[in-house]
């Protein structure tokens, strides 16, 4: 790939020849060139801005010098190929940078990169570069920095970490932020018990296990859960959309374990009395110590109304789901449950849909039980496409039902 930067401080850029791309430069992977836009002003002060028509406060960029940069970095093109390479302009009014955006920027053959200053560039550029080459303004944050070049800095890294032959394993690209919509899982390495000045802290006994499967489901859960607390914005869209928009939705915790099980023998109180001893309702047999050990093997998420200051209140449903423990392409959902003065409303069939859309690429097909008096149960997971399965293994009292992942 190359690249090339045009900027009013190229020496910004030396650090674009230190650590990973610095190594795919020297590789021939990259090709960056950086150029000094003062060069393409032709006044004896080599100046590049002037003040604002309409007035206003600081300096814009001025046109003549850009356009004259801008052409060049096309001439110095192969001169018998008609290509032209895509301009970048960091700028806070662009679209979002997003991992998805590098990625589809890492299969360009040609970037260039303009790094305004000041109140911006003449907006007279965009039009004269339109003219000539692809152009997409794009903004790192929500936020406002002095010039674009910390924004190229950041941007070719995460485009030319993309590229074949910059990163060694491959595969830690895939298991990267952001990559599928969710944060990364925690890491850990040597030692295995670290003594903090006095406080010891352990790595989690599941990475130290040798059970791949459950270190793949505990990653997995912890991505889930990180990414709820840190960047609730990327949950699965059915999380913030429909009949959970208004609603707060984010793992369990321990600290919610009471009012889990008090929904639970609410949701799970008439099974019971229709089962009338013949066997047990597991969600009426259990304690808070069981709900408490469910929320390690299963990621649940609690779903709150809010209270009149915008904070979580009262819990008002809940959902669980986890991968089969000796079969990694089966999704197990259970424990969707609703208060009963909320049931009707469209909270159950959106909390069924979130449960499955959290289940990992490699899976295949979704699992869950209900009870087998439960008629209107057994119609709405028939609504969602859930089929009766029969076989060994079913609880006294239970139903199984199944479906393949779309």
């Amino acid at each position: 790939m190359r690249i090339d930067v045009v900027s009013i401080f190229p020496e910004y850029l030396a650090a674009l020849d230190l650590s990973l791309i610095g190594r795919a430069r020297r590789d021939g992977i990259l090709d960056v060139r950086v150029h000094d836009l003062r060069e393409f002003a032709h006044d004896r002060h080599r100046t590049v801005d002037d003040s604002p028509f309409g007035g206003g406060a600081g300096m814009v960029m001025k046109p003549e010098p850009w356009a004259g940069a801008l052409d060049a970095v096309v001439a110095s093109g192969p001169a018998a190929d008609a290509a032209v390479p895509h301009l970048v302009v960091p700028g806070p009014g662009g679209v979002p940078f997003s991992q998805a955006l590098a990625r589809s920027l890492a299969g360009e053959p040609w970037l260039a990169f303009a790094c305004g200053r000041y109140e911006g560039i003449d907006e007279r550029v965009y039009e004269h570069a339109a003219a000539r080459m692809p152009v997409t303004v794009v903004s790192l944050g929500d936020y406002v920095l002095n010039g674009g070049e910390v924004a190229v800095l950041a941007m070719v890294e995460a485009i030319g970490r993309l590229l074949p032959g910059v990163i060694g394993n491959a595969q830690s690209l895939v298991e990267e932020s952001h990559e599928d919509g969710l944060l990364e899982y925690p890491v850990y390495t040597r030692p295995a018990s670290w003594d903090d000045a006095g406080t010891v802290r352990e790595v989690p006994a599941v990475l130290l296990s040798g059970d791949h499967g459950a270190i793949a489901a505990w990653r997995h859960r912890q991505r889930l859960e990180r990414t709820a607390q840190r960047r609730p914005d990327l949950l699965p869209v059915s999380a913030t959309t429909g009949a959970l928009a208004d609603l707060d939705v984010r793992p369990a915790t321990p600290a919610d374990a009471a009012e889990l099980l008090v929904l639970q023998r609410a949701c799970w109180v008439r099974e019971g009395l229709e089962a009338a001893g013949r066997w047990v309702v597991p969600p009426l047999a259990e304690e808070h110590d069981d709900v408490v050990r469910g929320l390690v093997e299963w990621t649940t998420l609690a779903v709150r109304a809010r209270a009149a200051d915008g904070a979580p209140g009262r819990l008002v449903a809940s959902v669980r789901a986890r991968r089969h423990p000796d079969d990694a392409t089966r999704w197990e959902v259970g424990r969707l449950m609703v208060a009963p003065d909320l049931q009707g409303r469209g909270l159950g069939r959106a909390l069924l849909a979130l449960a499955e859309s959290l289940a990992p690429a490699e899976v295949t097909g979704f699992r869950l039980t209900t009870g087998v008096l439960e008629e209107g149960n057994q119609r709405f997971y028939r609504r969602a496409g859930y089929r009766v399965v029969v076989g060994a293994g079913t609880p006294a009292g239970a139903v199984d039902l199944a479906k393949r992942r779309p």
